[in-house]
């Protein structure tokens, strides 16, 4: 199922503490910054913190300016976003801000969390996930029964952890303050654990008064069936080269490129890449590299249509030349029609041979796109 856009948002000192073990909240942002910040929430269908956020902070969460309020308004969105806490115990304050200012409500818990939060009569919706927190499945539920197409991620430390360490998170807002917390007990950004491998790729540099604005986004693929946030940036970049093939009445247009685990781009092509009428994208990819190339071996393929598994025009079709190099992971937006081969199954000969594929229709309207003249 779909996912919404997660971006998480968080300000640090100079050594990576969210806060201060005082009584007050610790200011680590300037006035401009908490308008733009105010900005984001205002372009975000929901806003999700944790429990302890609201034990800590006791946040109201709100847009605070009124024009931006009035512009949500204006395009037919609520007047703010829907406000999401988790809680694995539901042990929750029916007296905090965050219950009585701002629009709809949301609580995701345990099964057992859910009978302790609805005997509280919080002014919110509660949803159980099951016996356990299931990240995946909560954004599943924003996305396919909320209509949550942006979700924006405030904290604490323990769930941008987990976001992130799940490959669910898109893209990182990260406020950094000109000062020094040096408490060891003081509430960190990101906690230990486990990460996918891979440098996040920076985005964008802000100076804004006296902090900087700098923008991440996840480069590594995900492992295995589940796809993470980074798929998505890799396979839309796939749908892209699509649209740079040479145009044919008696071929697809395809775009394909193959990612290292660590986020590393390896290779791209596409089809009828460089005057060779025939050739195909992944083929076209897989020739830029050296097949004894041990990246190869925990590489993902992302192509724009899934990989062929017959052609006339060479001795082996793609599903073939991802197999031959030792590629165990395909993500695709689209199954190939029966334009020009009748039952053709790229996905399932993949599958069969122990390979994880993963099809994201979401973006099969542009992978389609470039291929429009063949369908009339």
């Amino acid at each position: 199922m779909s996912l919404p856009h997660v971006l998480l948002s968080a300000a640090v000192s100079l050594d990576g503490y969210l806060d201060d073990t005082g009584p007050d909240r610790l200011l680590l942002s300037s006035p401009a910054d908490f308008d733009r910040v105010d900005e984001v929430r205002a372009s975000v269908d929901a806003i999700l913190i944790g429990a302890g956020t609201i034990r800590a902070d006791n946040p109201r969460l709100l847009v605070n300016s009124p024009e931006r309020r009035a512009a949500r308004i204006a395009a037919g969105k609520p007047e703010y976003p829907l406000k999401v806490t988790v809680s694995g115990s539901g042990d929750l304050d029916p007296s905090a801000n965050f219950w009585h200012t701002g629009g709809d409500k949301l609580v995701f818990t345990s099964d057992k969390g859910a009978e302790r939060a609805r005997q509280l009569g919080l002014a919110a919706d509660v949803f159980a996930l099951g016996p356990e927190l299931d990240w995946r499945r909560l954004l599943e539920h924003l996305h396919a029964v909320r209509g949550v197409d942006r979700l924006m991620v405030e904290g604490g430390g323990t769930i941008h952890t987990q976001l992130l360490q799940q490959g669910l998170a898109d893209e990182l807002q990260l406020v950094l303050s000109p000062l020094f917390v040096g408490t060891p007990d003081a509430p960190r950004l990101f906690g230990p654990g486990t990460y996918q491998s891979g440098r996040l790729r920076l985005l964008e540099t802000r100076p804004i008064e006296d902090v900087v604005l700098m923008r991440y986004e996840p480069t590594a693929p995900g492992i295995g069936d589940l796809p993470s946030a980074a798929d998505h940036h890799w396979l839309a970049l796939a749908c892209d080269l699509a649209a740079d093939c040479p145009p044919s009445e008696t071929a697809f247009s395809v775009g394909a490129v193959v990612v290292g685990a660590d986020g590393t781009e390896l290779s791209r092509g596409h089809s009828r890449e460089a005057g060779d009428p025939v050739v195909h994208a992944e083929e076209a990819a897989l020739a830029k590299l050296d097949p004894a190339d041990p990246r190869l071996a925990t590489a993902t393929v992302y192509t724009s249509l899934e990989p062929c598994t017959h052609r006339a025009s060479r001795p082996k079709p793609c599903a073939r030349l991802i197999l031959d190099a030792g590629v165990r992971r395909v993500v695709t937006a689209w199954r190939e029609p029966d334009t020009f081969v009748t039952g053709a199954d790229g996905s399932g000969a993949l599958a069969a041979q122990g390979v994880s594929v993963v099809v994201l229709p979401e973006y099969q309207e542009r992978a389609k796109a470039p291929n429009r003249h063949l369908s009339g």
